[in-house]
């Protein structure tokens, strides 16, 4: 079996871990003011990857709370063997370049990897597929940048096979729509991505069950994200990463 990974996943805003609705600035729930303490929690669970989003660098505010934060989650996973995937605001190469060398594994790139090839390719080459990510975040066919709040005018499928032809590996598709609202995940979506394209496909946003994540698994896809689900307790963490198949 390929691999397959559930994260959960850490947003920060302000400093605290928080969900929002459908990606919405002020629609934030917060769940935790202790970062570092939500990640050995789940890394306790049995998760190995855990994803963090910067959203306050994801909507261009100051974010220096949530640099903060990520600093302590990193120093977590490191002394718990977890590995951290993280992504919100990486607009420049010295943005991915300060990630990186402070822990992150694996750096997600959203609005640059759709506006800015050059800045891909560089990191791409310099870093690795293996640790550079690329976002498709979507809202009724279109993907959106910047926050989630301007649309790119592609779709999904034409964005991923762009980014499969510079070099990318893996690609996290969130359903903006669904993202913190309980509504399920967009397996269909997520499925035509992974079959139209030979990319480790990750998907986000909706997941209300564990069997969503199993249908998930058995669809072939490398990965889902769980967030809101996680933390009011209607998926068990032990359970949901005892799914993951490692690679071989």
């Amino acid at each position: 079996m390929s691999v397959f990974i559930p994260f959960p996943a850490i947003d920060l805003r302000r400093g605290q871990v928080v969900r929002l609705r459908g990606g919405a600035p002020g629609s934030e729930t917060v769940f935790s003011s202790d970062p570092a303490d939500c990640a050995r929690r789940w890394i306790e669970a049995g998760a190995r990857w855990l994803h963090v989003v910067n959203l306050d660098g994801a909507f261009g505010e100051d974010d220096v709370a949530n640099r903060a934060a990520l600093s302590g989650i990193v120093k977590t996973a490191a002394e718990l063997g977890a590995a951290v995937q993280f992504g919100g605001g990486l607009r420049t190469e010295e943005a991915v370049r300060a990630a990186l060398e402070a822990g992150v594994q694996r750096a997600v790139l959203g609005t640059s990897a759709v506006e800015n090839p050059d800045m891909l390719a560089g990191v791409l080459e310099r870093w690795g597929p293996e640790r550079i990510a690329a976002g498709v975040d979507a809202r009724d066919g279109v993907v959106y940048v910047r926050g989630w709040r301007t649309g790119s005018g592609f779709d999904p499928l034409s964005v991923a096979r762009r980014l499969q032809d510079a070099g990318v590996r893996w690609v996290l598709y969130t359903d903006i729509a669904r993202d913190g609202l309980n509504q399920g995940l967009n397996l269909s979506v997520a499925q035509s991505l992974a079959s139209g394209t030979a990319l480790n496909v990750v998907a986000s946003g909706g997941v209300r069950s564990l069997s969503e994540v199993e249908e998930a698994r058995s669809a072939g896809l490398a990965g889902v994200i769980v967030g809101r689900a996680l933390y009011t307790g209607q998926v068990d963490p032990q359970a949901l990463f005892a799914l993951e198949t490692p690679a071989c």
